[in-house]
């Protein structure tokens, strides 16, 4: 007879000590062990450190080589603020009166026609300011020209208003305090074919109409002006973008030349109904002048019996600081990010690429044999790096080349506390991401020149495609839309609106056609992809 006795236990492999082994594979203990890896390897760490003062010296070099002045010493433009803080331009041709109380303003207008610059074609110089030198003009018609008619709080520029217009492309519109904007029917006014356009005041509401015959009215939309005075001025406006064309784009600088459009409103029709003042119509040039941040080409109206011929130039929207005006955003601080960006890709892919070089990957899965808790842990590390690299530097570099900048008489485009402050995490991000990225593309393909030679390819090079105007403007925007270097968008500190003559805008003028945190889930999307395909790699094969 026989009885199985169990081997005696080795103490060394009891309960404990099990315990003991499995805590060693734990995610926080690898997650240790490469943290302690990447800090022991000085060039990884240098690698970081150059990262974060790339991108600070490249930010400051921009704000030290850039330079507006105005003759003697240095520019004093006025940018004027809309009623919701955001900078705005707001110059136009104002035929008005007063209207105290509720009315409203109804008109017709039979026709809209422009002029712009005769060197659309290859560029008009312009002086200070954008100042057109020897500027000469022939027929055009701006896409975003506006006549129409407008109820405004006052003549002072960012004043709140509210207006229903006809545009050079875009069809009628009602739009309000500068970034609110509704389509209405298309089409341009013509003596054949003209527009009748109404506003009426309730208290605060403003409501537009719009109409082919005068008779039959459609509603376009409702606006509500919070802190409308009692007595506003009513009456007939035109005004047209200033037109700007991009000569040479580089990284880190550029030059544009253009200059002021005109636009022409033919009204007739004109009327308004309720408590009005005693006064007759009057002509004021909204804006204008030495001191304006954006070119005009000033004004004028002509009453003959009740046809009103009114011309402006300008604009009454929401300012995308990529205009021919002096300004810059914030954003132009981290110009320095896209060659910060390449260190940290750089050392993104040799954290992974060098183990496979010397061998040491072996050791590393045989300490903790899950692979993909290594994958995690590694892409926890080096993320977390680089987020702390890029937000130094995004703390340093924007208020010293800010501070820069307007020591040498730029005009810096305010934002609030919650778009800087996503501009800084953002950039953070962005190189988090982007090492994240490297790393499992480095994991991927075991070679640290060719990791770091493809991701500069899918990250650097479609940015700097857009930026240096190698394709169209559709076709750059276009390409920031399916690339990594989407992600860029989360730095741009003022937002796009479509009311806005975008023709001009693109990544070279700090632009995207991404909202911003779509554009940067644009390169998460990415590294979450190549993550996917390391870790089915690293599980499929040896080390």
């Amino acid at each position: 007879m026989t009885t199985d006795t169990a081997a005696p236990s080795d103490p060394d492999l009891g309960p404990g000590r099990e315990r003991e082994m499995a805590g060693h594979d734990s995610f926080a203990h690898v997650l240790r062990a490469e943290w302690t890896k990447f800090r022991t390897v000085r060039g990884w760490v240098i690698g970081m450190i150059v990262a974060g003062l790339v991108t600070v010296l490249v930010g400051f070099l921009s704000a030290a080589g850039s330079h507006t002045s105005c003759g003697i010493g240095p520019c004093h433009f006025v940018v004027p603020a809309g009623p919701g803080g955001e900078t705005v331009t707001d110059s136009f041709y104002f035929v008005h009166r007063p209207l105290a109380g509720n009315g409203t303003i109804t008109a017709r207008v039979t026709s809209l026609t422009g002029e712009l610059p005769s060197g659309r074609g290859g560029g008009t110089p312009v002086g200070p300011g954008g100042t057109p030198v020897g500027q000469a003009m022939h027929p055009g018609l701006e896409p975003w020209s506006k006549a129409g008619i407008i109820i405004k709080a006052s003549t002072r520029q960012g004043s709140a208003y509210a207006a229903v217009l006809v545009s050079g492309d875009h069809g009628t519109r009602m739009q309000d305090n500068y970034t609110q904007d509704i389509a209405g029917p298309p089409g341009r006014p013509s003596a054949a074919s003209p527009r009748w356009l109404r506003l009426t005041r309730s208290g605060g509401t403003i409501t537009g109409y719009a109409s082919a015959d005068g008779t039959h009215w459609t509603q376009i939309g409702t606006a509500t002006l919070a802190g409308l005075p009692a007595t506003v001025q009513v009456g007939l406006f035109a005004t047209s973008p200033a037109y700007s064309l991009t000569t040479s784009q580089g990284i880190v600088g550029g030059s544009s030349t253009g200059g002021p459009t005109l636009a022409t409103g033919v009204f007739d029709h004109v009327g308004v109904r309720g408590v009005s003042p005693a006064g007759t119509w009057r002509g004021s040039l909204i804006g204008g002048g030495p001191n304006q941040a954006y070119p005009v080409q000033g004004g004028r109206y002509h009453q003959s019996g009740g046809t009103f011929t009114v011309t402006g130039s300008g604009d009454i929207a929401p300012d995308l600081a990529n205009g021919p005006g002096p300004g810059q955003s914030i954003q132009f601080a981290l110009v320095g990010t896209l060659f910060g960006l390449i260190a940290v890709v750089v050392v993104g892919a040799m954290y992974i690429t060098a183990e496979y070089r010397r061998g040491l990957i072996r050791t590393t899965l045989a300490a903790s044999p899950k692979r993909g808790r290594v994958l995690a842990a590694k892409a926890v590390v080096i993320g977390a790096v680089a987020f702390v690299t890029g937000l130094v530097a995004a703390i340093v570099a924007i208020p010293l080349s800010t501070h820069v900048s307007r020591a040498n008489g730029n005009y810096i485009y305010p934002v609030n506390a919650l778009t800087e402050a996503r501009i800084v995490a953002g950039t953070a991000a962005l190189l988090a991401v982007a090492a994240v990225l490297a790393m499992a593309i480095g994991a991927a393909l075991r070679r640290s020149a060719i990791a770091v030679t493809l991701v500069i390819v899918v990250i650097v090079l479609p940015y700097l495609i857009a930026v240096t105007n190698l394709l169209s403007v559709s076709g750059g925007q276009w390409l920031l839309q399916l690339a990594p270097a989407a992600a860029f968008s989360i730095q741009q500190a003022i937002p796009n609106y479509p009311q806005v003559s975008n023709n001009r805008c693109s990544a070279a003028l700090g632009c995207y056609p991404l909202a911003p945190w779509t554009g940067f889930a644009v390169l998460c999307v990415w590294a979450a992809a190549a993550l996917a395909l390391a870790l089915f790699l690293l599980r499929r094969r040896d080390a």
